[in-house]
C-alpha cells in the first residue's frame, strides 16, 4: 500500500513540476513529514526526480516555444556550477540547519508568491490571454 501511495505521490508532483510549481519542493514535504525520510535523503531523491521531470518539461516548453535560449544557456551554465559547490558545501552542514533553512526557504517563497502581480504581467508579456488563458501565436 505504500508504494501505491509513493507512486501517486510521485505522478501528482511530477504533473506541478511539469506546470513549473515546484512538485520537487512538495516531494521533499511528502518524504520528510509523512514517510520520516532524512532531510539529506529527500533532497538527493529530489535531485535524482528533478532530472526526468525536468527533462521532460523542457521538451513540452521548447515545443511551445516557451524557452527564451540565450537565458537558458546562462541560467542553465549558472546553475549547473552553483550545484556542483552547493552539493560538496551540503555534506558539511547539520541536518537541522538544513531543515530550517529548507522551512525558511518555504516561507519566503509563499510570501513571494501571494504579494507578487508579476506573474499576471510575465503572461501578458508572454502573449497569453487572460480570458481564454491560451497563448497568441
Amino acid at each position: 500500500m505504500k508504494s501505491v501511495l509513493d507512486g501517486i505521490v510521485g505522478a501528482l508532483t511530477g504533473i506541478l513540476s511539469g506546470f513549473g510549481v515546484g512538485g520537487g519542493t512538495l516531494l521533499v514535504l511528502y518524504l520528510t513529514l509523512f514517510t520520516k525520510t532524512a532531510q539529506r535523503t529527500a533532497q538527493g531523491i529530489n535531485l535524482l526526480y528533478f532530472l526526468p521531470t525536468a527533462g521532460a518539461a523542457l521538451v513540452g516548453h521548447i515545443k511551445n516555444r516557451m524557452v527564451e535560449k540565450s537565458a537558458f544557456w546562462w541560467a542553465g551554465g549558472c546553475g549547473v556550477l552553483t550545484t556542483a559547490v552547493s552539493a560538496i558545501l551540503i555534506g558539511k552542514l547539520p541536518t537541522e540547519f538544513l531543515r530550517r533553512g529548507f522551512g525558511v526557504f518555504l516561507i519566503v517563497i509563499g510570501i513571494t508568491e501571494l504579494c507578487s502581480k508579476k506573474s499576471v504581467e510575465a503572461n501578458r508579456e508572454m502573449g497569453y490571454n487572460e480570458k481564454n488563458k491560451k497563448r497568441r501565436r
